[in-house]
């Protein structure tokens, strides 16, 4: 997993509450087996209409949020089902930070897991920041996970409250498997210590 530590880039604006993951990430994109490519399904059925034409009207299709790293988006995003495919969609389309009041918890801790950086704030600071977006000409926004702080784009800066333990994991890019593999030494000597039983073959 890739580290996170400090991410200055493009912010795009989602200004809508209780964004599930069926609508984060396509239906139709849930036979697929491999990880990548999921970005192509991230809002899917918002962001085309029935003939696979662009939504003038959805706001991650506007050309200003083109490259965005950053999403600021409303209250309970994430919510509904425990599909890890929404956080995937949302890494793979380029998203590295997203900002709200409140997530869904299963997809909160989905987001860790892969160095997707889920940031609460209070609602009236999310607001702010919002509105502080250039619709124009688009702005950019700095989230620091090892200060805890975002710089808006006038420059203020701001703090926020994040889990050490899960700090301690994107900032040293720590998956399920990298932390087990800091034990590596102690797994094998358990390993050596406790030998499988012996298979014997009957004749």
């Amino acid at each position: 997993m890739k580290a996170f530590r400090s991410l200055t880039g493009r912010v795009a604006v989602l200004d809508r509450s209780d964004v599930d993951t069926d609508q984060i990430v396509a239906k139709q994109a849930l036979t697929r087996i491999d990880r990548a490519g999921f970005g192509q399904f991230l809002f899917y059925d918002w962001r085309f209409d029935s003939e696979g034409n662009q939504r003038p009207d959805f706001p991650l299709n506007d050309p200003v949020f083109a490259g965005a790293k950053i999403l600021l988006a409303g209250r309970n995003f994430g919510c509904g089902s425990s599909r890890e495919h929404a956080p995937w969609a949302l890494q793979d389309y380029g998203f590295e930070a997203i900002i709200a009041p409140s997530f869904g918890d299963i997809f909160r801790s989905n987001c860790v897991k892969i160095g997707l950086v889920p940031i609460e704030l209070d609602a009236a600071e999310v607001k702010r920041l919002m509105e502080l977006v250039d619709l124009d000409q688009g702005s950019d926004m700095t989230v620091d996970l090892e200060a805890r702080t975002i710089t808006d784009p006038k420059g203020r800066t701001s703090p926020f409250a994040f889990d050490d333990f899960q700090r301690h994991c994107l900032l040293n890019g720590l998956d399920d498997i990298g932390r087990a593999l800091q034990h590596d030494s102690d797994i094998a000597a358990y390993e050596a210590s406790h030998p499988g039983p012996v298979v014997t073959t009957a004749i």
